[in-house]
């Protein structure tokens, strides 16, 4: 790892690991951060044998989200990429899943990461929060409408316009994350979702997540149709037809991607 290696990319399996290693900046984040986000995540969906990532942060925080400092500096346009937006991931296209691995408080720009990804596992003791209110600000990288989706416009406006934090109970008993878990067992955590996911058909788990990230987006006749096409484009590929022939022989399943 060289001293430009803000981003750590990390493969175990079909599971990639993208850690921001910025611990001395509390893993904010800069333009450099937010172009290897992107060019990682393009490595990601480009490799074929690459099924599921996890994103997380080095030492004991996740993110703090902008780095004021750039900021400060007039670098605000830096933090975004044109692709992925802010941190290279908030309005990224992606097609395979995207687990956050909490490890530290996640505040501002860091729970706006957090929503970004499809599921999160979070450690005991963190706060959780959307503090922009609090200094004049506004959270512009995709909280206001992800966080009313996933936990109801009451719970999400209390937590968007108090700029009070939750804790990982409570985001827990929203529906908000995955798991909580003790801080020295999240990536552990996160790695065991991840290779849950990771036992699956590829292709099939892709083409149903493309699906239910539409849920809210569309009604439910184009949702119908969607997971129609979706079937149709899984049920041609060698994997569909692997699937059926491991069950029929009691072995598990080897997949291709094909």
């Amino acid at each position: 790892m060289s001293d430009t290696d803000v981003v750590t990319y990390e493969q175990e399996g079909n599971v990639v690991v993208l850690t921001i290693n910025r611990p001395e900046a509390r893993n904010a984040i800069n333009g450099a951060v937010a172009a290897q986000i992107e060019a990682h995540l393009d490595r990601f969906e480009d490799d074929d044998l690459a099924w599921v990532a996890i994103i997380t942060g080095a030492g004991d925080t996740f993110s703090a989200g902008a780095d004021l400092k750039e900021i400060a500096a007039g670098n605000a346009n830096d933090l975004a990429t044109k692709r992925g937006g802010f941190a290279g991931l908030h309005m990224r296209d992606r097609k395979k899943p995207l687990i956050a691995a909490v490890n530290g408080h996640a505040l501002a720009g860091g729970c706006e990461i957090l929503l970004a990804c499809d599921m999160a596992v979070v450690a005991q003791g963190v706060r959780i929060g959307l503090p922009e209110v609090k200094r004049s600000l506004v959270a512009a990288a995709g909280a206001l409408w992800r966080l009313p989706r996933a936990i109801g416009p009451a719970l999400a406006n209390e937590v968007i316009l108090t700029g009070d934090p939750i804790t990982p109970e409570q985001a827990l008993e929203w529906g908000l994350i995955n798991a909580v878990v003790p801080q020295d067992r999240v990536l552990d955590e996160a790695m065991a979702l991840a290779q849950r996911i990771a036992v699956n058909a590829p292709l099939a788990v892709q083409a149903s997540l493309r699906v239910a990230r539409d849920a809210f987006d569309e009604d439910p006749a184009e949702l119908a149709q969607a997971s129609g096409r979706a079937f149709g484009s899984v049920i041609a590929t060698e994997d569909a037809k692997e699937g059926p022939r491991a069950f029929i022989e009691k072995r598990p399943a080897v997949w291709t991607g094909r």
